[in-house]
């Protein structure tokens, strides 16, 4: 896709808040919408974002259109208002849509982002406008920053103004929001607004886990990692073992980092389907249901990983 057909496209930011009980519904209510929008004209692409906590116990689902009228034609679809109808039982509070022109400063373009819906009093938009870019001026100098996005309300279909923060780290976005300087300028805009909300949103590797969290908890690090493990072995030999070793560097000539380059960009690949299929597969090790002896499930599921090393590892010698 061009540079062209990039700037005109149009991302649907979704936050919802889902009841805890309700997660395995919610998830095959999802499942079943993603199939749903993926048949209406100038869809692009999606990306969900399961819960991160403590910064963001939300869903974000991002859905990618080819330009307004496509991305409008699916909010006020008849299907998609009764699909809304049917998961309402599953939720808390309401849901916070937002529709972003572009791409490149979506939310998943970094590792942490604030998104902010702020409503300007009826008159006060050119006086925001003014306030809006002093607060621009300061934040460019807040440590972190990635990215800042500052989009207008559109007529008939989202009201807010609408600013993406999109920070390296959880640490350095919660520390300009912190800040003394935000605070003072955040004072002045009182005057001009009715109400104002901001959800954090995080991205990076949380997605390889969408089951790894229940009620806020989130799996061990070092069952994730082992988890990672046991698809980043068998997809690093047989990869080096059947295409970078006779094919790249033998039949192509490549020299040995550029090959690894090729390598590993393939298996980056690969794990973002892997990783999130194993951790399905693995869910009742990742985070035990409530009630289950979690020590006999921390042995099992050890073992298992184990056996599959010890397994592919005796194989991989076994092909030299």
């Amino acid at each position: 896709m061009s540079m062209a057909a990039c700037s005109s496209t149009v991302t649907i930011i979704t936050q919802t808040t889902v009841r805890a009980e309700c997660r395995a519904a919610f998830e095959a209510w999802q499942a079943e919408t993603s199939r749903l929008v993926k048949t209406f004209v100038g869809f692009i692409q999606q990306t969900l974002l399961p819960p991160s906590p403590p910064a963001q116990d939300y869903w974000v689902v991002m859905q990618r259109f080819l330009d307004s009228d496509s991305a409008i034609g699916w909010l006020n679809s008849p299907q998609r208002l009764e699909r809304l109808t049917m998961v309402q039982p599953y939720l808390t509070g309401r849901a916070d849509v937002h529709v972003v022109r572009g791409m490149a400063d979506t939310p998943a373009s970094a590792p942490v982002s604030a998104i902010m819906s702020t409503r300007v009093k009826p008159g006060r938009e050119l006086e925001y406008r003014a306030w809006e870019q002093k607060i621009a001026v300061a934040q460019s100098a807040a440590t972190g920053l990635v990215g800042y996005r500052f989009e207008p309300p559109i007529p008939g279909v989202q009201a807010d103004w609408l600013t993406i923060m999109r920070f390296d780290t959880q640490e350095n976005l919660q520390a300009w929001l912190d800040s003394p300087v935000r605070q003072a300028i955040l004072a002045e805009a009182e005057p001009l607004t009715e109400g104002f909300d901001y959800r954090v949103t995080r991205s990076g590797f949380d997605q390889w886990f969408p089951v790894a969290t229940i009620g806020g908890q989130a799996a061990p690090v070092w069952k994730q990692n082992l988890v990672v493990l046991s698809m980043l072995f068998p997809v690093s030999f047989l990869f080096g073992h059947f295409v970078s070793t006779p094919l790249l560097i033998r039949g192509l000539g490549l020299p040995f980092p550029l090959a690894l380059l090729v390598s590993n960009i393939c298996g980056i690949l690969l794990l973002n389907q892997l990783v999130p299929a194993a951790s399905q597969r693995f869910a009742w090790w990742l985070l035990p249901a409530p009630g289950q002896d979690n020590v006999v499930r921390t042995i099992q599921g050890v073992a298992v990983i184990g056996l599959i090393l010890v397994a592919l590892a005796t194989t991989f010698v076994a092909l030299g």
